[in-house]
């Protein structure tokens, strides 16, 4: 898992699974703590995801709303909305728009 910072977007790239949570985890608690703006994860580099990865985006999209802030998914392909919808954490995460 490779994770890179463009501004308030927090970029993964390779597979987001229970192997790196905790690095993942992290680095968003880090942005969300330490900026005071909101904050877009991109997953169009993310293949693949398992059910203790989205719960870490459920998590710290909870945590940014309780600071008075945004977590919003980006670029979230089949794979990754599929399992959002089977887990029902659709429900809890914000995915961005396509125009």
């Amino acid at each position: 898992m490779d994770i890179t910072h463009d501004g308030s977007t927090l970029v993964l790239t390779g597979e987001f699974d229970v192997r790196n949570t905790m690095k993942v985890r992290t680095a968003i608690y880090e942005h969300i703590n330490g900026c005071d703006h909101d904050l877009v994860v991109d997953l169009s580099g993310v293949p693949v995801i398992d059910l203790t990865a989205l719960r870490v985006l459920a998590a710290a999209t909870r945590n940014a709303e309780q600071r008075g802030r945004h977590l919003t998914l980006r670029g979230a392909g089949p794979a990754v909305r599929r399992m959002l919808h089977i887990s029902h954490l659709i429900r809890v995460v914000e995915l961005e728009r396509i125009a």
